[in-house]
């Protein structure tokens, strides 16, 4: 379809938790969606990861089984880039790695119908520098989407220099039908939420470096003294401690500013291995739910 036209067809590249969340998100919007990843059998865990996501909200009362099943039936999921020649739109969620956006783009404006729009799900990344790997600059822009997707309302349109009106006409109303609020945001590293965020939960691994309290007092701290709905100790937990150090290093190569350095305490726990939530450790330790279970 005309990059003039609603979208319809979806492809989503990276299957793991931001992946899911913006595939089900379009499929409940009633979009056809394809999941590739570069382990083939993450993208059919990652259809049966939302299918228990969907089967949760039916046995809570939010959603009924008929809308699931219409749901599941729009989902499917590839072996390799190839399998989303013919989609409308393809929403990059990889690691927040440049080098593998940029080999992920170069792939896709290879193999993608001439008309299609690729979007990247970067947090920090350079729009521009991305579209410009593609082929097609103009059909390339950001789309920020926050975690977890399916509960959180923001999307951060980013455009690129060269991204087009129509562009990001089309790629804002897909947003807002997938039940989104979007904002407009520049092109410079960190764009509007994670250039506030990420110096947020550095600091707060400063706070716990430096020996300021314990991760809970700091989190009990900024959830009652901000009221935030969440400490940002147990936010980057959340988020992926391996993705909160990507997007810090990003910051301070690019803005060249000491306030972004990464703290060597959230560089440690990355080389432990201690991601957070996903793995069952960071700041906290999570049983196999993900629920929290003792502060380390």
């Amino acid at each position: 379809m005309a990059s003039g036209g609603p979208l319809q067809t979806v492809g989503v590249v990276g299957a793991g938790q931001m992946g899911q969340g913006i595939a089900q998100v379009a499929a409940q919007a009633g979009c056809d969606v394809i999941i590739v990843d570069a382990a083939p059998d993450f993208a059919q865990q990652g259809v049966a990861k939302i299918k228990k996501q969907l089967d949760k909200l039916v046995e809570k009362g939010k959603l009924d089984g008929a809308a699931r099943d219409a749901t599941m039936a729009r989902l499917s999921h590839g072996g390799a880039h190839k399998d989303l020649a013919d989609c409308d739109i393809v929403i990059e969620a990889a690691p927040e790695k440049e080098e593998l956006k940029m080999q992920i783009f170069k792939s896709l404006g290879e193999v993608c119908k001439d008309n299609a729009i690729l979007a990247s799900n970067t947090s920090s990344i350079s729009i521009t520098k991305i579209a410009a790997a593609s082929g097609r600059p103009d059909r390339v822009i950001g789309m920020h989407f926050m975690n977890p997707v399916p509960v959180m309302k923001l999307v951060e349109i980013v455009r690129g220099l060269p991204t087009s009106d129509e562009t990001n006409r089309v790629v804002t109303e897909l947003a807002q039908r997938f039940g989104k609020t979007t904002i407009g945001a520049r092109d410079i590293p960190g764009f509007i939420v994670n250039r506030m965020l990420i110096p947020l939960l550095n600091e707060a691994c400063y706070g716990l470096y430096e020996g300021l309290g314990t991760a809970s007092d700091i989190d009990t701290g900024v959830k009652l003294g901000l009221n935030h709905p969440m400490g940002p100790l147990e936010l980057a937990d959340l988020i992926g401690l391996d993705t909160c150090l990507a997007i810090a290093e990003v910051l301070h190569r690019e803005l060249g500013d000491d306030k972004y350095r990464p703290c060597p305490l959230l560089r440690q726990y990355v080389a432990a291995g201690w991601l957070g939530r996903k793995v069952g450790r960071g700041f906290y330790k999570y049983d196999q739910t993900g629920r929290m279970a003792v502060s380390p």
